[in-house]
């Protein structure tokens, strides 16, 4: 397989504005040829996605989910342009799949542009100190930590998670499918995730 450098994956993503890991994938998919990842990525719809990303969705709808047994639930509000798409199979299916991934992935934040400046910095900190104990060169250390980084991104972040029904698709991927299928800018707005006794397992083990 071709190694793929960041630099390269930026300037498809800058052409086409899908996603890294996508780029990613579809430059490793092309063996590094530019033209035909893009080709790829169009094929897939996210070239097109990314170009209805602009446009308004102020319609959509709020799905719930609840795990068996009632331990898990969530809450996703999922956006696109007009009633007519939020009523379609295809949209109430993305959604239904969208809050279904939110309860088994527990993913903190809906993109990396979302993941807030101080946390990412954070994480970068102590991934290279963590890299830099390998006491390998500095190209080597940015690399792995590139890595990394890509690593923490596609854990925690729902759009570059890989999609709980197809895992060789990112969540992004599945997004940008129905985009492609509606032909109206989808967007994922918000979500939240509860758990039965989050958070309480220390103040239980202290009351007798």
């Amino acid at each position: 397989m071709a190694t793929i450098s960041a630099d390269v994956v930026r300037q498809l993503r800058e052409r086409t504005g899908a996603g890294m890991m996508d780029c990613k994938r579809a430059l490793e998919h092309a063996a590094g040829d530019m033209e035909a990842a893009a080709d790829f990525l169009r094929k897939q719809g996210l070239a097109t996605a990314a170009k209805k990303a602009g446009r308004v969705a102020a319609q959509g709808v709020v799905e719930a989910y609840v795990h068996a047994g009632g331990r898990i639930g969530v809450l996703i509000e999922v956006n696109c342009e007009t009633d007519f798409v939020a009523n379609t199979d295809d949209f109430r299916q993305l959604c239904h799949d969208l809050a279904l991934q939110v309860a088994a992935s527990s993913p903190a934040y809906v993109s990396r542009e979302h993941v807030p400046p101080e946390v990412a910095a954070k994480e970068a900190d102590i991934l290279r100190a963590q890299a830099e104990q390998s006491g390998k060169p500095a190209p080597v250390i940015e690399k792995m930590v590139e890595g990394r980084i890509a690593k923490f991104y596609e854990e925690v972040c729902l759009l570059e998670q890989p999609f709980i029904r197809s895992p060789e698709m990112t969540v992004g991927t599945r997004v940008a499918e129905t985009v492609a299928k509606t032909g109206e800018n989808i967007q994922i707005r918000r979500f939240s995730r509860f758990e039965v006794a989050e958070g309480l397992e220390g103040a239980a083990s202290t009351q007798g």
